[in-house]
């Protein structure tokens, strides 16, 4: 894996975080969080949507929009986490 590969994967990491932080309103982490919550997000969407049939295409778009999905679930248990 090349230091280019890392680059984008911060990138949509951050964006994907973003875009669930405002979905989720009162769940963002600032920058490295929300880089954080997309990458994690990126992990549990690329495991739960296939295991759905969900399928969204390749490419950038998809990745950030995969990501998002992603992150807005893992925000939604934090802050069920965070209430208990």
């Amino acid at each position: 894996m090349g230091i280019d590969s890392v680059i984008v994967w911060l990138i949509v990491g951050a964006i994907a975080g973003w875009l669930a932080g405002l979905v989720v309103k009162g769940a963002g982490f600032g920058l490295l969080g929300n880089i954080v919550i997309g990458i994690i997000g990126a992990v549990v969407a690329g495991w739960l949507l296939p295991q759905l049939g969900v399928r969204l295409g390749t490419g950038i778009v998809s990745a950030i929009i995969n990501s998002a999905i992603g992150g807005v679930i893992v925000l939604v248990v934090l802050s069920l986490i965070r209430r208990a």
